[in-house]
């Protein structure tokens, strides 16, 4: 695991974005093109405003979307396709989008989803942290067996208030109680893993997953066990495990 500590939200997304730019570019002249994977919510809004503004061939990069809710309209406020288009797609012109439709047959979205996926490796997989520790989601405890890329999961109840939380929803009986998302096996073969978790909300979850052992009930533990995990906090989701002089 590689940590860094910046003093601002705005600063680990921009050195975060920085960090992924070089792991694209080295790609790309490797490979003639790159696989990413992106997270979504309110912790990545720093990352995102930087990272599209970096002078990438990214009509190379192919994109896939980590998860969704099911049954959610994408005209609502927080569904991550809108997200997506509205802070990513809509300033990056990538080669291919693979956005997760959770409108239509979640079954037959999740089959279509594996067939794509697998035809070749992840590069990079922006991986954000929740407030309980999720990764996609893929809530405590977290099933790290599971062989299928993407799968359909029931949403905890702490993962719902989070998303109430940072206002998405109005309350717990609004949010979906199904989603799609990528499973950890599935995250855990990407070549290199950024995760980007500023502010004091996810505090908590930081210090369970640097301090603990890898445990299914803190899902994020099981990032430390892969080989190239950049982690960048700011000074308010890190302060549980470092003291500034």
């Amino acid at each position: 695991m590689q940590l860094n500590i910046l003093e601002h939200a705005d600063q680990a997304g921009l050195e975060a974005a920085r960090a992924c730019e070089a792991i694209l570019r080295d790609t790309i002249a490797e490979k003639g093109k790159a696989r990413i994977v992106l997270s979504t919510g309110a912790s990545q809004f720093e990352f995102l405003s930087h990272f599209v503004k970096l002078n990438l061939e990214w009509e190379r990069i192919e994109m896939f979307h980590l998860d969704e809710y099911i049954a959610l309209p994408e005209s609502h406020p927080a569904s991550f396709r809108k997200y997506l288009k509205e802070r990513f797609l809509k300033y990056a012109s990538v080669g291919q989008a693979w956005l997760i439709n959770g409108e239509g047959d979640p079954e037959e979205t999740v089959k279509r989803l594996n067939e794509e996926i697998v035809k070749a490796p992840v590069d990079l997989a922006l991986i954000g942290i929740g407030e309980n520790a999720h990764i996609a989601f893929n809530d405590p405890p977290a099933d790290f067996d599971n062989d299928s890329p993407y799968t359909i999961v029931n949403l905890s109840d702490t993962c719902k208030s989070q998303q109430v939380r940072e206002g998405w929803f109005a309350s717990n009986e609004e949010v979906p109680k199904q989603a799609i998302t990528m499973t950890v096996k599935q995250i855990l073969k990407s070549r290199h893993i950024v995760s980007v978790v500023p502010h004091q909300a996810k505090a908590a979850a930081i210090q369970n997953t640097i301090q603990g052992g890898v445990d299914n009930r803190v899902p994020a533990t099981i990032l430390k066990r892969h080989s190239s995990w950049m982690l960048y906090l700011d000074k308010a989701s890190a302060a549980p495990i470092y003291q500034w002089a």
